[in-house]
């Protein structure tokens, strides 16, 4: 949920990187740990891996799929119902909330009771209960894509989320269980880092172990997705499930479910 300004229109769509086929490098790139060793000087001794860990990763399916959550898999309730709840439009509520309060809760730098104290600039109350009622509500799988992670997990994808959001994930997890489909591994509140931050997908790389261009990101906002190609990473811009589909398919993600194939 982002909660610092509008978030702009966007028209020209992100022209994802083809690639012929995702063959696993047993180790990473040198330039790719000159990055992990400026953005993670303590990293160096474990961008080794030992020969369990090497036969365990040569064996994974590529590409690794890395999905924003917040209007790429799941509806946000920011931008109508919250405002809805406050009974203020959602200009006002840009106008009136703090301007870093969310973002604190979402590294993990407040929690929730502070997030409750501080969310009004003017220190107004804030009916904590009443707005994750309110958000849980709004949470659901965004049209057409609940079918599609469940025939990427069917085809044995290793997929992740990777998002800007504050503990209160776990009532998204609660309601839709998103990990049926993948794992909850890149969250803002638990990494401490945000997108498009470079040093976000520093983290992710050097947590999977996998050459950048053997991982493919989605997100609704452009600007995350040129952050992830700016690291390498092959980056789709969401804008639907449909064409979400079909550019995963030109790049030659099994996307159509076991079933479909025999």
């Amino acid at each position: 949920m982002a909660l610092l300004l509008t978030r702009p229109t966007i028209s020209v769509a992100a022209t994802a990187r083809p690639i012929s086929s995702f063959s696993f490098s047993s180790s990473i790139s040198n330039s790719v740990k000159l990055k992990l060793a400026h953005h993670h000087p303590n990293l160096s001794s474990s961008i080794s891996s030992s020969p369990e860990e090497e036969k365990k990763k040569t064996s994974r399916k590529l590409p690794i799929l890395l999905f924003d959550v917040m209007d790429t898999i799941v509806r946000d309730p920011f931008y109508h119902d919250i405002p809805a709840f406050f009974r203020m439009s959602f200009n006002e509520l840009i106008d009136c909330k703090h301007p870093t309060a969310w973002v604190d809760f979402e590294k993990g730098l407040i929690n929730e009771m502070e997030l409750a104290r501080i969310f009004f600039k003017d220190g107004r109350p804030l009916d904590l209960d009443g707005l994750k009622d309110c958000m849980r509500s709004g949470f659901s799988y965004i049209d057409g894509v609940e079918a599609l992670l469940h025939n990427l997990k069917q085809n044995n994808y290793e997929m992740h989320a990777f998002t800007n959001y504050p503990t209160w994930y776990t009532m998204i997890e609660d309601k839709l269980k998103i990990s049926a489909y993948m794992s909850w591994t890149f969250c803002s509140c638990n990494t401490g880092k945000r997108k498009p931050q470079a040093d976000s997908y520093m983290e992710v790389l050097s947590h999977l172990g996998v050459e950048p261009d053997k991982c493919i990101f989605i997100d609704d906002r452009m600007v995350n997705v040129e952050a992830a190609k700016n690291a390498g990473i092959v980056g789709i811009h969401f804008k639907d499930a449909a064409s979400l589909q079909q550019e995963l398919s030109q790049l030659g993600v099994e996307t159509t479910s076991c079933s479909t194939n025999e």
